[in-house]
Parts: C-alpha cells; sequence; structure tokens
C-alpha cells in the first residue's frame, strides 16, 4: 500500500530561466549566423529543460520503504523525521549539514525532511530530502515505521 509519493519537479521559473539562453547563444553567434544563434539556444534550451525535468527525483513511502532518488531503505531503519522549512531547511542545507549525509536536495525546493538512519553498520547519519510538503513526508515516514515495527 502506497502511503505518500511525490515527484520534485523543478519550480515553474526554472525553465523561464533557462531560456535565457536563446538570447545569449544569439548574441554569441549573431556575428557569424544569427539563424544559427537561434537554432543553437532552441536546442540548448530544450535539452536543459529535459535535464531539469528528467532528474527530478520520485520521494516514495510505500511497501516497508522509504525510496528517495535512486536511494531506498526499509522503514524499520529509520529514526523520527524532522521538516524544516524557510530558515530552518537553509540550515539544514548549510551550515548543520553533515557531510556524510545522504542528499536528495532539489535547491528550487523550499522544504527539506531530516531522516535519521538508526543502522550501526551504514556510516550515514540521516538523509537530507527536498520536498514540497515536508509534514505529508514525515507523517508517512512515521506512520509506515510505526506499522512496520509492530
Amino acid at each position: 500500500m502506497e502511503s505518500y509519493r511525490e515527484r520534485v519537479w523543478p519550480a515553474v521559473w526554472v525553465p523561464v530561466v533557462i531560456a535565457l539562453a536563446i538570447p545569449a547563444s544569439m548574441l554569441v553567434l549573431a556575428p557569424v549566423n544569427l539563424t544559427a544563434g537561434v537554432i543553437t539556444g532552441i536546442v540548448i534550451t530544450a535539452a536543459l529543460v529535459g535535464v531539469a525535468i528528467g532528474t527530478a527525483p520520485v520521494i516514495d513511502v510505500s511497501h516497508g520503504m522509504l525510496r528517495a532518488g535512486a536511494a531506498r531503505i526499509p522503514v524499520t531503519l529509520l529514526g523520527t523525521p524532522i521538516s524544516a522549512r524557510a530558515e530552518e531547511a537553509r540550515h539544514e542545507r548549510g551550515p548543520g549539514l553533515d557531510a556524510r549525509a545522504h542528499l536528495v536536495l532539489r535547491g528550487d525546493v523550499d522544504g527539506v525532511v531530516r531522516v535519521p538512519i538508526n543502522d550501526p553498520s551504514d556510516p550515514v547519519p540521516y538523509w537530507l530530502i527536498s520536498t514540497r510538503r515536508p509534514e505529508r513526508l514525515v507523517a508517512a515516514i512515521t506512520a509506515a515505521t510505526t506499522v512496520a515495527k509492530k
């Protein structure tokens, strides 16, 4: 039974910023060929938007597992998750970050969830996951952990 699933898509402004490759390539290639500049800009923009969309991580809590991007871990090995937004999330992603942590972060997503790992053989102390709905992810992990430990 699936209790939580989210694909962390890029923010709406990301493709708009990427589209600035069109005028930039026009400026660079205009002395050679303006048409080549426009075509190059469109190709670069399409490729970058494709990469931004294609690399959007999936966060999933189901069947006793937490999946974040390509990584997965049984919920029985998880501690109590903590959600953070705004300044707290900035601290988690920056000064408060442990270099050993497993990161599934998107710079354009405000919320994060810190999930402690309770496995003595795992050198990773916690996962830090970007999510647009941190409170719902915490609730799903907590519920899945409670069910799995019974």
